[in-house]
């Protein structure tokens, strides 16, 4: 049996269709229900930020997650396909899209994603205070906590509506299809013959 974490909401329910698709048949989580199992398959409904943990230590043996994720948490993971969904972009947010100062001495960026931040802003050389917050980041800069913020892009409404825009692009993601090392290794047929019919969907 193979086990495939999956993230909570939209991306779940777009892969369920695909194995929907490759398999036939009704693939649903039912109400409140963490776990799925169907077949030769076992699907765990899990918060998109813990699905590399999963993964890296063998509780699920494959998974779908952002890329975005996948480079905060440096995940020690296999990624074997761009399931292309899920689409979005990392980006650097200040009001009004104003472009950064960066004549200051320190940037103050307010952000979920501190590797990624600090990854990017030293590849430039500048020098970045990381305040890392959980919630509610576009309201950092408007009352002077940050001079931007780093933050997941889907269509930029919510950026705009709260008096923001995007000043830089760090990254572009979508969702994965990431596989646990060791398992790749002792169900390599199972997981090659899943990769492939579904890389026929993705195509």
């Amino acid at each position: 049996m193979l086990t495939i974490a999956l993230p909570k909401g939209r991306i779940a329910e777009d892969t369920l269709k695909i194995f929907a698709d490759v398999f036939g048949g009704e693939f649903k989580f039912e109400d409140r229900l963490l776990q799925l199992v169907k077949g030769d398959f076992r699907f765990l409904l899990v918060r998109n930020q813990d699905i590399p943990t999963y993964v890296t230590h063998g509780a699920a043996d494959l998974g779908v997650v952002g890329l975005d994720v996948l480079t905060e948490h440096e995940a020690p993971v296999l990624r074997l396909l761009d399931l292309r969904m899920g689409r979005c972009k990392v980006c650097v947010g200040t009001v009004g899209g104003e472009s950064l100062d960066y004549s200051k001495p320190e940037i103050r960026i307010a952000t979920k994603m501190p590797f990624i931040t600090r990854s990017y802003f030293s590849k430039k050389a500048v020098a970045v205070k990381i305040i890392k917050l959980y919630g509610s980041i576009e309201l950092a800069p408007l009352v002077g906590l940050a001079d931007g913020i780093v933050d997941i892009v889907e269509t930029g409404a919510t950026m705009r509506q709260n008096g923001l825009g995007v000043s830089e692009t760090i990254m572009e993601s979508s969702a994965y299809l990431i596989a646990n090392k060791n398992s790749f290794i002792l169900k390599k047929h199972e997981i090659l013959s899943l990769y492939h019919k579904i890389g026929e969907r993705v195509a």
